[in-house]
């Protein structure tokens, strides 16, 4: 297969992190015998500082002509810590999303045996936790109408949802149901905004469609209490907008890292995958981000394709690089691995899965690990 592929490293550590999957690809497209082709373009604070947009038109073209994009990260606290700035990293994200049409952002969380010790809930509560988060993405309060009063005292953000935007998320969360264990959780707050109740009452018509599937509901307080006393409930997660995003983090601490957890966002015509962390400025160009998320991003985006075996490949070996303790600060504060030797390794075995004779010093001095 042949693919193209656009590249937005965006900011932060994104460009170090989105360099270890390209080389995960890499390693696939020589192994599957498939051609991968990557174009870079800007986005976020980068792309303001040298085009004063942070989604040039440019940066969109490149998208509008690949087949799919792999995503890095955005932010920049010279932004974050100014809350007069007119211009955002964040928005041009936002734009990317409304105008490639990407309504849905699909999270899977997995607890991995290996790291349970890891996080800081008791292994005994999550072990075993496998969610898969369906977000709306470009809805909500998110992209609702914004009002600041003239004597900056008021302000306000419109909640917008309309029956299409919840039936085609919906459709995909159920479709996702079951092929995994029949149950899908809304996840709201109906008892008192209107645009929830309209979720509720869209989402219960089209359980009807899908009568093996089991449709609960949780209001998202609840259901953000839930998924630290007991993950282990949940199958598909559908939500939207601003619910998704904070529950989809909170999340992250079941498996031990935010740096675990990748995702996709997916339109009618076109594809991003991207993990789910920020840009984490402090770390920037000192090797101690970890890169699994992206890679794990790149896994979805064969998938994505129906590259499913090349998809697995991937993930057998990230699973083997938590295994052996191949991993970086957040995960190994006893024998840190850089961000670049987790992807060398990650790679390698790729192009090597059968061979188990590893060196385990070569890892740390960053050449081969497999001999």
């Amino acid at each position: 297969m042949k693919l193209n592929i656009a590249v937005l490293p965006g900011d932060g550590i994104g460009p170090e992190v989105t360099k270890q999957a390209i080389k995960a690809l890499q390693a696939i497209a020589l192994e599957f015998d498939h051609s991968f082709s990557f174009t870079h373009a800007p986005v976020g604070a980068i792309a303001i500082d040298e085009t004063g947009n942070p989604l040039p038109e440019e940066t969109l073209d490149v998208c509008e002509a690949t087949d799919a994009i792999l995503f890095g990260a955005i932010g920049d606290p010279k932004y974050d810590n100014n809350p007069d700035a007119k211009v955002r990293p964040e928005q041009g994200l936002l734009r990317l999303r409304k105008s490639l049409g990407l309504f849905a952002n699909i999270r899977p969380v997995k607890a991995y045996d290996t790291l349970i010790e890891k996080s800081p809930l008791k292994k005994d509560i999550i072990q075993g936790t496998d969610i898969s988060i369906y977000r709306e993405l470009t809805g909500g309060i998110y992209f609702g109408e914004k009002f600041l009063s003239e004597d900056g005292n008021t302000a306000s953000d419109l909640c917008l949802y309309t029956k299409t935007e919840i039936e085609r998320i919906a459709h995909l969360a159920f479709k996702a149901a079951q092929t995994r264990k029949n149950k899908v959780t809304l996840v709201d707050k109906a008892n008192v905004l209107e645009s929830s109740r309209l979720w509720r009452k869209v989402v219960t018509e089209i359980a009807k469609d899908y009568p093996e599937v089991t449709l609960d509901f949780l209001f998202v307080d609840n259901a953000a209490m839930q998924m630290i006393l007991n993950p282990n409930q949940f199958d598909v997660i559908l939500t939207e907008n601003m619910f998704g995003d904070i529950i989809s983090d909170e999340a992250s601490v079941i498996g031990g890292s935010i740096g675990l957890l990748a995702s996709a966002s997916v339109g009618d015509k076109y594809a991003m995958f991207e993990p789910i962390h920020g840009s984490y400025p402090q770390a920037t160009g000192k090797g101690i981000a970890n890169p699994i998320a992206s890679i794990l991003s790149a896994a979805m985006l064969l998938d994505h394709f129906d590259l499913t075996e090349e998809a697995a490949v991937i993930r057998k070996a990230v699973e083997k690089s938590l295994l052996l303790n191949i991993t970086t600060p957040d995960l190994n504060t006893e024998h840190t691995v850089s961000t670049s030797k987790v992807g060398d390794f990650i790679a390698d075995y790729i192009s090597n899965p059968n061979d188990s004779n590893l060196n385990f010093s070569n890892i740390h001095l960053g050449q081969s690990t497999i001999i």
